[in-house]
């Protein structure tokens, strides 16, 4: 898809009309919670085909603490009301969650401790508001009708935190997934390195429930051929040979608890999980990989809009540029912590001002709306004049259509960016997964 016809694209009319189709072979009824306003939906749909297809049957989005549901309200705009749920997740019925074949979303880093545990062996306590433990209760309720594949992504700490117990937290997530009969493979990926226009790592999580084929790829499998070629993320996203002797292998316990209370308490700044793995029948495998990719790449020059197009509120004036180069310079300054009284000296490297258009952009952060002067916005140079990036253009950066979240103020639009994923890497997930089902 060129990127002309990536920043116009219309999920919603694409998926309408191929489902006018009759000789679908794969229809994945699909859920997506915490959904944003959509990045995973737009992906999987222009992964499906007239043949193969993701069928979004339920979605969720609930932001906690405000009155207005701005994802929420952007995501009806696009899909429509049918089939969505803009209520606490905590508080949604299983029963009345749709029957689905796979779920996907993106659910936040949080504590995921456990407790204390009931004597039933699935009767697990987690902290109140952590919402992977929502995740768990959907799979536990479902039962036998649990979802046959997950699609999650999350932030690239998750493989580390807490910093007091390294892969504590992933440990957790990896043993109660083992206890449901799901395998799990797992990649950090940085968008910019597959092509994208974005420099946005983050670690996606898949995982495959017994019986399914790709379950069985890699119970078959020896860890060196599926981390190196049969595992769907690596099949996707292509990686230079990793050596044997690379790959650390461990045997996760079936006690949350004890993970919580002992995982890696011995060795706690050492990593327990790399960039990439897999777990299997409660082992694990992983190792540190790097990208090998070949392919065209979009730079942030190539999203920019037609400068005739852009308002005048985005251009940064004379007298303001001063602020702005100052809070890209370095600097160092005393501080004080609050509670010890200790002062030490903190300090800020340069940053590159103006942003360069040859190359991907920076990560795209939930505060970079507003016209105020900022270290981490991004500022281009076009014409001699220095601007911010308009909410189309971070919509671009996301590889979402042009003006998906108009209708709400521009900085609200900037957060929704700074909180949504990549598409594309959600779309050649969603290819390479129908793939794979039809392949095998």
């Amino acid at each position: 898809m060129t990127a002309h016809n990536l920043f116009n694209y219309n999920s919603s009319e694409e998926l309408l009309n191929k489902s006018m189709i009759s000789n679908i072979t794969i229809c994945l009824r699909t859920i997506e919670l915490f959904a944003g306003v959509g990045g995973f939906r737009i992906g999987l749909e222009r992964a499906s085909t007239s043949e193969k297809q993701f069928d979004i049957v339920w979605s969720n989005q609930w932001e906690p603490s405000t009155k207005m549901q701005h994802a929420s309200d952007v995501y009806m705009a696009r899909f429509g009301f049918d089939n969505h749920s803009n209520e606490d997740i905590s508080k949604v019925q299983v029963k009345d969650i749709p029957e689905h074949d796979v779920l996907v979303g993106g659910f936040p880093c949080q504590d995921y401790s456990v407790a204390s545990s009931l004597k039933n062996a699935h009767g697990i306590v987690g902290k109140k508001g952590v919402l992977w433990w929502e995740i768990y209760r959907i799979l536990l309720e479902k039962k036998l009708k649990a979802p046959k594949y997950l699609i999650l992504e999350n932030v690239d700490r998750l493989l580390k935190s807490p910093a007091s117990q390294r892969g504590r937290d992933f440990s957790i997530i990896l043993s109660s997934l083992n206890s449901l009969g799901y395998a799990v493979e797992w990649r950090v990926i940085d968008a910019s390195e597959y092509g994208m226009p974005q420099r946005r790592k983050r670690v996606f999580i898949m995982a495959y429930k017994k019986g399914t084929k790709l379950y069985q790829t890699l119970v078959k499998s020896k860890p060196i051929d599926v981390l190196n070629k049969d595992a769907v993320l690596t099949k996707t996203f292509p990686i230079n040979l990793i050596l044997e002797e690379t790959i650390i292998s461990n045997t996760l316990s079936n006690d949350l608890v004890d993970i919580t209370n002992n995982f890696n308490k011995e060795t706690p700044k050492k990593n327990a999980f790399w960039e990439s793995g897999y777990m299997i029948d409660g082992v694990y495998y992983t190792t540190r990989v790097n990208a090998n990719y070949q392919g065209k790449c979009i730079t942030l020059g190539d999203v920019l809009m037609d400068e005739k197009d852009v308002p005048k509120e985005f251009y940064i004036n004379q007298d303001e540029l001063e602020k702005w180069q100052y809070q890209k310079g370095a600097k160092s300054f005393e501080r004080t912590n609050k509670t010890t009284g200790h002062t030490y000296t903190y300090s800020e490297g340069k940053m590159s001002f103006p942003d360069a258009l040859d190359r991907a952009s920076r990560t795209i952060i939930t505060g970079e709306g507003g016209a105020s002067a900022s270290r981490f916005k991004h500022v281009v140079h076009i014409n001699g004049k220095y601007r911010r990036l308009t909410p189309i253009e971070l919509e671009r950066l996301n590889m979402f259509p042009n003006n998906h979240t108009a209708g709400v103020i521009d900085t609200k639009r900037a957060f929704l960016m700074g909180n949504a994923l990549v598409i594309g890497i959600v779309e050649r997930i969603g290819k390479t997964l129908l793939e794979s089902i039809d392949n095998g």
